[in-house]
């Protein structure tokens, strides 16, 4: 057998067939989920992180539930897929997960509201790890997300965005602005931080069945609270988590979230492993 390591996504890997998905593979959670949130969150998934962020939680635990995935070596999840992952590992009662993606999804909502239409994020493409880092210590941008070699994503406010978009194509980068509603990973959203870690704090917590890694420490969970709660500020090291998760041992990487997102990252990091995605 390979050693898998098990990859649970993040906002931006929903697909047109996920609802069906998840409400004819846990009717009972998605049924938790609409009374919680106040509606369907796969019907108001696009309208914002409210409603997208249980929806891809549901989407994932879906996709867990169904494939029967063999030798789990370790597992990891990308931002929101964190807490996906700890309930798929046993970490967190799957009800308990939910009830704090929803408030997850409530916070991080707010804390964008707070600063109207002048907080966002963008891509870049093409430049690495030092790029990024000059670029956003230029703009007084923040490091979001470290993806992968060449695909960095950072947060800040819309002004600071623009600056950066025109700087970094006239240095031969590619920089594209995602469709998001706030600065996320970064100090912009630190209002939401100590409500969500106090929640956190308020859950049972258990020993993961297998190791659960932290993309704000790169290594296995240590303190669920505290590293969930971090990393609504903190950058998503994924490709950090990636090698990390090869150094461990796993050799084989199964994206069960919806879509391909994760599943494409993978050859992105680690050229010479296998990766394939549950989902179309």
């Amino acid at each position: 057998m390979t050693p898998t390591a098990v990859l649970f996504p993040g906002q931006g890997s929903l697909t047109s067939d996920a609802g069906d998905h998840a409400r004819a593979v846990c009717p009972d959670l998605v049924n938790q989920a609409i009374e919680l949130v106040g509606s369907d969150p796969f019907e108001r998934a696009h309208e914002s992180t409210e409603f997208a962020q249980p929806a891809i939680f549901l989407a994932s635990i879906a996709g867990w539930r169904e494939n029967d995935v063999a030798d789990v070596f370790a597992m990891a999840g990308h931002s929101l897929g964190e807490l996906s992952a700890l309930a798929a590992a046993g970490a967190v009662a799957v009800e308990d997960a939910l009830r704090l993606v929803v408030l997850r999804g409530r916070l991080m909502q707010v804390a964008a509201v707070e600063h109207g239409a002048d907080g966002g994020m963008v891509a870049l493409l093409g430049g690495d790890a030092e790029d990024a880092e000059r670029l956003a210590a230029d703009h007084g941008l923040a490091i979001a997300n470290d993806n992968a070699p060449g695909q960095l994503v950072l947060s800040g406010h819309t002004s600071q965005i623009e600056a950066l978009t025109h700087a970094a194509r006239d240095a031969g980068f590619k920089a594209m602005v995602l469709d998001v509603a706030g600065a996320f990973h970064s100090p912009a959203v630190a209002s939401a931080r100590e409500p969500f870690l106090e929640e956190l704090r308020a859950t049972d917590w258990s020993d993961p069945s297998v190791p659960v890694v932290s993309g704000v420490t790169a290594a296995p969970f240590t303190d669920f609270a505290q590293q969930l709660a971090d990393a609504l500020i903190a950058p998503v090291r994924w490709r950090e988590v990636m090698v990390a998760l090869s150094e461990m041992g796993a050799r084989d990487f199964v994206d069960v979230g919806p879509g391909r997102v994760l599943a494409r990252l993978v050859p992105r990091n680690l050229p010479t492993l296998k990766a394939h995605a549950l989902a179309g």
